[in-house]
């Protein structure tokens, strides 16, 4: 009774009574749960015998090592009843090669992990006979047209006078008895000087980009893209046309970076409105960033644009009431005149081509 006190109405006065009750209840369970134990305990002595208590080591000692297993010696493979013997398994084939395991289906044709072989090409399909007699560097596709519709071209022994014809790379194909083959690929970027035109061949101009190439290759190669005779700066000629479908349309957006020369110093709303969008006779124009060359002298502007719009930079100038007195192409798609000077040409190296190639360039 000694913890009636924890026990209290809400009076605050003590309840004996039903404490008594409760304690005797639970006095109840307890003997109930004492006898059970001892039933079990006997039950379990009766079938086995007396329990023996178990001597358990002191804590920190270990048992002898002589009671130990010796993990040192191992047993012998050859003597194990649960795996083959080594001599009987099956024997190594050659390296590389695997062995066939239990009808599995045969993998030795497989590369070895770790080396990855080569991709296959891609088998070349036919192509159109005006565009085979282009790529020999005979005449362009236009001229090739004609010569085809005159029969002066022959595909294996017979005379082919239908446009659109096509023809396999190793297919016999002769103009006028000659064999043609297929040119290699040829690049050439020029720092072009100022009064040349950009074709291939005008009766009307004195000179030509293609004077400034002259004996450079034996291919026919042709300007990508176009610099009205005023401009100057990077040019790149080629005979790939590929690549020059790349470079020009204007889906692909190569950048150009152009050095201006104005009569007058350039506004700053003028040099943003270069940014925002000029509209043109042809359509909206705009600048993708424009910034002065010399922060003392505001005549020289920096412009960087992906329109192929022609004249575009002279014509947006004009536009806002400046002139251009002078313009110099100084990036084209990546390539640069660094170290060429005006008037002058060189082929492009294998690491300028693979990344025209793969567009590496804006």
């Amino acid at each position: 009774m000694e913890e009636l006190g924890k026990y209290r109405s809400r009076t605050g006065r003590t309840q004996p009574k039903a404490f008594e009750k409760f304690a005797k209840r639970d006095d109840q369970k307890l003997e109930r749960k004492k006898d059970s134990r001892t039933e079990k305990i006997s039950s379990r002595t009766s079938k086995t015998g007396p329990l023996e208590k178990e001597v358990r080591p002191e804590r920190g000692t270990r048992p002898e090592r002589s009671t130990r297993p010796d993990k040192s010696v191992r047993p012998d493979r050859n003597t194990r009843t649960d795996k083959a013997p080594y001599s009987e398994k099956s024997p190594r084939t050659e390296k590389g090669l695997r062995p066939d395991r239990s009808g599995r289906p045969d993998r030795s044709g497989r590369p070895r992990p770790g080396k990855r072989s080569a991709p296959a090409m891609a088998p070349v399909g036919p192509i159109r006979l005006n565009k085979f007699i282009a790529n020999s560097g005979v005449c362009s596709r236009r001229e090739a047209d004609i010569y085809i519709e005159s029969g002066c071209v022959t595909v294996n022994g017979t005379v082919v006078t239908e446009l659109g014809s096509r023809v396999l790379v190793d297919d016999d194909v002769r103009f006028n008895g000659t064999r043609l083959a297929g040119e290699k690929k040829v690049y050439i970027l020029i720092n072009k000087p100022k009064n040349y035109i950009t074709t291939v061949e005008d009766p009307h101009a004195k000179q030509t980009v293609m004077d400034l190439v002259a004996g450079a290759c034996t291919e026919r190669i042709y300007p990508v893209g176009r610099l009205d005779r005023n401009t100057t700066g990077v040019l790149l000629l080629t005979n790939d046309g590929e690549l020059t479908r790349q470079l020009t349309h204007p889906s692909f957006n190569k950048k150009k970076i152009y050095h201006v020369f104005l009569d007058k110093s350039l506004k700053q709303p003028d040099m943003e409105q270069l940014v925002k969008g000029i509209e043109l006779e042809d359509g909206m124009a705009q600048a993708d960033e424009v910034n002065f060359v010399e922060a003392n002298d505001r005549k020289q502007v920096g412009v960087e644009i992906h329109s192929g719009k022609n004249r575009v930079v002279r014509r947006m100038f004009e536009a806002m009431g400046y002139t251009v007195e002078k313009l110099d192409r100084v990036y084209f798609a990546g390539l640069t005149k660094k170290s060429l000077e005006r008037g002058k040409w060189r082929h492009l190296t294998p690491k300028e081509i693979s990344m025209l190639k793969m567009g590496a360039y804006e």
